[in-house]
C-alpha cells in the first residue's frame, strides 16, 4: 500500500506515539486526519503539519463521533486507505487486596476505551475503506492496532490494561481473516517501554531505570520507532493478522 497519496486516520494522534505516526504519515504523502478527545493539540499539530492535515474531535468509544472523522479522512483523493488506532487509558490496581476487590467499573472503563474503542474505529475504517478501488496489489485499506506487551506479560495491578490490550492481540487474526477478501490487512503493535507522555511525568532517576531494564537498547522507545514500523506495516503487504513485538527483547517482570 503506497502511503503517498493515501487518507489516514490517526486515533490518539495528538501526542505520543500518535502524533509521531501523523508526523510520519504526513512526511511521506498522506493526508491525514488526527482524531483525539484533546482538541488544543490536535488542532496544534494539524496546524503545524498543515496542507493535508486536520483534526476532528472524537472519544474512539462514540460510534457517531468515530464515523465522522472516518468520512473526513475518507474525502482525501485516495479514499481513506490507513487507519492507526492509538488511543487508551491506563489503570493500575491490584485483583484484590487488603484493602477489598478491584473497582468493576474502573476495570469496564479501561476495557471499553482500549479493546471496545480500538475494534469501532477498525470496523467503521474497514467498512469506509470496502468502497476504495484496489491497488495493483489487490489492497484497499491497512489497519493498525496498538496494544502493549502487557498483553503477554502483564505486571502486579495490570490485569484491566492487560485484559484489554490482550483483547486487541485476539482480535488481530480473526479481523483479518474477516477483510481478507476485500484487500483489507489488520496488523497490530504491541510496544514496550516508550518515552511518552505518559512517562514524562515521572522523575529522570525512575526514566532512566526503566530504559536499564530493556536488554537492548538500554532506553526507552522513541516515538518515532513505532511511527517508523507503522509506516512499514502500511508498505509491506506480506504483514497481515499479526501482532508485531516493538519491545528491544523487554520481557516485563511481576512488578
Amino acid at each position: 500500500m503506497r502511503i503517498e497519496g493515501s487518507g489516514a486516520l490517526v486515533a490518539g494522534g495528538a501526542s505520543g506515539l500518535g502524533a509521531a505516526t501523523a508526523r510520519r504519515l504526513h512526511a511521506a504523502g498522506a493526508t491525514v486526519v488526527i482524531c483525539d478527545l484533546n482538541a488544543e493539540k490536535g488542532e496544534a499539530l494539524a496546524a503545524e503539519l498543515g496542507e493535508r492535515a486536520r483534526f476532528a474531535a472524537a472519544n474512539v468509544t462514540d460510534a457517531d463521533a468515530v464515523q465522522a472523522a472516518v468520512e473526513s479522512a475518507a474525502e482525501a483523493d485516495g479514499g481513506l486507505r490507513i487507519s492507526v488506532c492509538c488511543a487508551g487509558i491506563g489503570w493500575a490496581q491490584r485483583t484484590a487486596s487488603k484493602n477489598g476487590a478491584h473497582d468493576l467499573e474502573l476495570f469496564s472503563n479501561v476495557v471499553t476505551v482500549n479493546l471496545i474503542g480500538t475494534f469501532n474505529l477498525l470496523r467503521l475504517a474497514a467498512a469506509a475503506m470496502n468502497a476504495n478501488e484496489p491497488d495493483a496489489g489487490g489492497e484497499r485499506g491497512v489497519c493498525i492496532n496498538t496494544a502493549s506487551i502487557a498483553a503477554f506479560d502483564g505486571q502486579i495491578g495490570q490485569v484491566a490494561y492487560s485484559a484489554s490490550k490482550g483483547g486487541i492481540v485476539g482480535l488481530t487474526l480473526p479481523a483479518a481473516r474477516d477483510l481478507a477478501s476485500r484487500g483489507i490487512r489488520v496488523v497490530t503493535i504491541a510496544p514496550g517501554t516508550f518515552d511518552t507522555p505518559l512517562l514524562g511525568a515521572l522523575p529522570e532517576a525512575a526514566r532512566a531505570e526503566l530504559g536499564r531494564q530493556i536488554p537492548f537498547p538500554s532506553r526507552l522507545g522513541e516515538p518515532d520507532e513505532f511511527a517508523a514500523l507503522a509506516c512499514h506495516v502500511v508498505t509491506n503487504p506480506m504483514l497481515n493478522g499479526e501482532t508485531i513485538r516493538l519491545d528491544g527483547a523487554l520481557r516485563m517482570p511481576p512488578r
